[in-house]
């Protein structure tokens, strides 16, 4: 066999394998708006409720947070929120990426503030701090349904100077 015949056999197998895989991954037009609606719903978490305290994104009665071991309910994340808002009042979330399937949206962000005010625990200590953190939202029927988030607990700590020092030998 020539190895003009080979490259050619090549190229109409990688083809075929492209056509056959976009067949499969093709949505319906009403699951793709729907994962396009998702993705929209869980940024506005972050653009609207964190950064301008406005929370009219849709949560599911039986919404359940994951968040390290703990679980938490829709009211005790809103609580959280506001806590954190207080403690840092110039408090500005930017989503840095999303990534989408069926029902799930996973958001990469960042967030920056000055820590000038009280909540969830932290006294006003005046330091500017930059963590960033992951959340995934799965979604029922256009609301949130389930949360599970992490975030760099410890490096807020450390920024924050909140970490208790060793003592020298």
């Amino acid at each position: 066999m020539s190895k003009r015949s080979l490259l050619l056999g090549a190229l109409c197998s990688a083809i075929a394998l492209v056509q056959a895989h976009t067949l499969v991954d093709a949505a319906p037009a009403g699951a793709a708006s729907e994962v396009e609606h998702n993705t929209r719903t869980a940024r506005r978490v972050y653009e609207e409720g964190l950064n301008q305290g406005r929370f009219e994104v849709r949560y599911t009665d039986d919404f359940i947070g994951h968040g390290g071991a703990a679980t938490f309910t829709h009211e005790q994340g809103m609580a959280e929120v506001r806590g954190w808002r207080a403690a840092f009042p110039d408090l500005a979330v930017s989503v840095d990426r999303t990534v989408a399937q069926d029902d799930l949206v996973a958001v990469h962000w960042t967030a920056r503030g000055t820590n000038t005010g009280d909540g969830n625990g932290i006294t006003a200590t005046g330091k500017r701090v930059q963590i960033s953190g992951i959340a995934i939202f799965r979604f029922k029927d256009g609301a949130i349904a389930e949360e599970w988030t992490s975030a760099d607990a410890l490096g807020l700590r450390k920024q924050l100077g909140l970490l208790p020092t060793s003592a020298k030998p």
